[in-house]
């Protein structure tokens, strides 16, 4: 494996960071996991925005051009000699100071990380997830706000934790009014009586390039979509239930604590939108070998 860092490839064992980086310290930088389709980056212009808006919202200069990023990531892949998978790209405050003042930190550091990845066994696909909600409150927008996304997966990490201990392999994050936020990894939706719902991106649900590949999707369907807010009542009495996210694609949900979604399976506006979403990565993105 070949692991970009400014401006270089290293060997996965030669691929080292300072212990004085504030991204390994604080969790100061900011990340996006990419996905590779049939030789194309998926999406790579709307995830490198979102990576150059999160950078923005923390004044993370990362001093480095939106194309040349890109281009960076593209090379990745191809010294990997990959088509398919899945990328991680990170950007750091760099190395600076034990202090937190940013200031300290005079040049980032850009880590691009090309591999494959299986984030659900292929039977999650066809019979479901069982997820639970858990009592860690997502992030406030006045906090850590969840349209960042940053290094500080804290939040995150500590409701995946109450997830494990209920033996299920996602978990449902609430914020501070009670309503449905997202899951610790992924966009929740829920489909009743045909219309397709998600979460408002002000309940705390990250801006995510999946989920709006979802509604885009449903939209060419004539599926009807909404935004509003959503209780665990509304997940519970929904027809149909799934996550979304870059890893995980699209997940059925067919249990929510103990209530079964629907009849209990996959659900037929879930099936058309997963093939709907399948469609899409075969065109969309950068080619990664002409």
């Amino acid at each position: 494996m070949k692991i970009y860092i400014d401006g270089q490839f290293f060997s996965e064992a030669d691929a080292k960071i300072s212990v004085f980086d504030h991204g390994l310290l604080y969790g100061d930088g900011v990340f996006e996991g990419i996905r590779m389709y049939h030789n194309r980056v998926f999406k790579l212009k709307e995830h490198i925005e979102r990576l150059f808006w999160s950078a923005k919202a923390l004044l993370l200069d990362i001093q480095m051009t939106p194309e040349e990023v890109a281009a960076a990531t593209v090379e990745t892949c191809r010294q990997n000699g990959l088509r398919d998978g899945y990328i991680r790209l990170v950007v750091t405050r760099g190395k600076g100071t034990l202090g937190l003042d940013p200031r300290k930190c005079p040049k980032p550091s850009v880590i691009i990380i090309a591999t494959t990845i299986q984030l659900y066994p292929d039977k999650t696909y066809t019979d479901g997830l069982t997820i639970v909600t858990v009592p860690t409150t997502r992030n406030t927008v006045n906090a850590i706000n969840p349209a960042i996304k940053s290094l500080n997966y804290l939040n995150n990490v500590l409701a995946r934790i109450e997830a494990n201990n209920a033996g299920v392999e996602e978990a449902i994050m609430l914020n501070s009014d009670g309503f449905v936020a997202e899951c610790t990894a992924d966009n929740v939706f829920i489909v009743q009586k045909g219309k397709l719902y998600t979460p408002p991106l002000s309940a705390g649900a990250l801006y995510g390039i999946t989920r709006n590949t979802v509604l885009d999707c449903a939209r060419a369907l004539g599926i009807p979509t909404g935004e509003p807010n959503l209780s665990r009542y509304d997940l519970y009495i929904a027809d149909e239930m799934f996550v979304t996210g870059t890893a995980a694609e699209m997940v059925p949900v067919v249990k929510v604590d103990g209530r079964a979604i629907g009849t209990g399976k996959p659900g037929p506006i879930t099936a058309k939108l997963l093939a709907a979403f399948h469609e899409v990565t075969k065109t969309d993105g950068e080619v990664i070998f002409p």
